[in-house]
């Protein structure tokens, strides 16, 4: 929840910014967000590969657990294709990109400014950046606040695919609490397996 407000805290400091034309030059270079985007990639492999959360994965390995990530792939997509009726001025395969960030939203929205500008522009891949960035926190503040009652609703499965990615850090203390502890290392399969999806599917829709 903290770092959900801290993104809007900066989010609403950049618009303050770029509104009142008080951004440094240095911030405009057009290879920074590639350059941020390198970085941010590099420690999220860094992460996986250090982390706990991918040894614990592979001591409880079960093919069957990669269902749960491939309907939650599946589903946001096609909720994201609705959003092509409210969205006007994007295509779907632009409402495809937003919702493959899966709740990730500081990569997701650095990857669409990036490959978005050739074909929208600079100002419309900021604004998708934008719907990005808003998307993906909602949802992981969504999965945060609504986690009793999709576990009550949906099962003990539904808070985990909710989460998106998020499901295998912010979200995974109250999936064990809501969902189980039993559920913990699909959670944290689910969360690793859209991270990695992340990149691959913002790209191909971009």
């Amino acid at each position: 929840m903290r770092d959900s407000l801290i993104v809007f805290v900066f989010f609403a400091v950049g618009v303050a910014l770029g509104y009142a034309d008080a951004v440094p030059t240095w911030l405009l270079d057009p290879d920074l967000p590639m350059i941020i985007l390198s970085v941010m990639v590099v420690l999220v492999s860094l992460g996986l590969g250090a982390g706990d959360n991918l040894h614990y994965m592979l001591r409880t390995f079960n093919w069957r657990m990669f269902l749960l990530p491939l309907c939650t792939i599946v589903g946001t997509l096609l909720f994201s294709a609705l959003g092509v009726l409210v969205l006007q001025g994007f295509s779907l395969t632009d409402c495809l990109a937003v919702g493959s960030g899966f709740g990730y939203y500081s990569l997701s929205s650095v990857l669409i400014a990036d490959l978005k500008s050739a074909t929208l522009g600079v100002q419309g891949a900021a604004e998708l950046a934008t719907v990005a960035l808003l998307a993906n926190v909602v949802r992981e503040m969504i999965a945060l606040f609504g986690m009793p009652l999709f576990a009550r609703w949906g099962g003990p499965l539904a808070p985990i695919s909710v989460s998106g990615v998020t499901s295998m850090d912010v979200c995974l203390p109250s999936i064990a609490r809501y969902s189980g502890s039993d559920l913990v290392p699909l959670a944290i399969l689910h969360g690793i397996v859209l991270e990695v999806c992340v990149p691959i599917l913002v790209g191909a829709f971009c």
